[in-house]
């Protein structure tokens, strides 16, 4: 396994998975980490010092895939991550005649609110679904 960290954010993931980051716009410290399987299955942790609450990154991060996909289902979640309060949606679409699972958890950090998100099709969710559930159970939040 390798490790990811910053921020106090940390978390492992499979080390033949490929990690992009990028820097949000502008000076707002905020940034996301892409972790993508070999096959269709992805992480995506974003720190979004920008967001007014968790629950206002759970909504446009919702409203960012309904843009994307007009036929979805999704239910709000809420679970502990990190030992924290993590809100979000369960998300089920359609894309190329397959069908994809979604889910998003926001949690707060000292740095800001942290939108973690994972996705796999039906493809590959029996293999990697199990693994972006470990991915998830490793991210642990530094207190400042």
């Amino acid at each position: 396994m390798a490790t990811f960290e910053r921020d106090g954010v940390r978390f492992q993931y499979p080390e033949n998975w490929t990690v992009e980051v990028s820097e949000s716009a502008g000076d707002d410290g905020g940034w996301a980490v892409s972790v993508q399987s070999p096959e269709t299955a992805f992480v995506l942790v974003a720190l979004h010092t920008d967001a007014d609450s968790l629950a206002d990154l759970a909504d446009r991060t919702l409203d960012a895939i309904k843009a994307e996909y007009k036929e979805l289902d999704a239910e709000n979640a809420v679970e502990t991550l990190a030992g924290r309060v993590a809100i979000g949606h369960n998300i089920d679409f359609l894309t190329l005649d397959t069908t994809v699972t979604c889910w998003t958890r926001c949690v707060d950090t000292p740095a800001g609110p942290l939108l973690v998100l994972c996705q796999t099709s039906e493809h590959d969710r029996d293999r990697n679904e199990p693994v972006l559930r470990v991915v998830c159970a490793s991210l642990q939040i530094e207190e400042k």
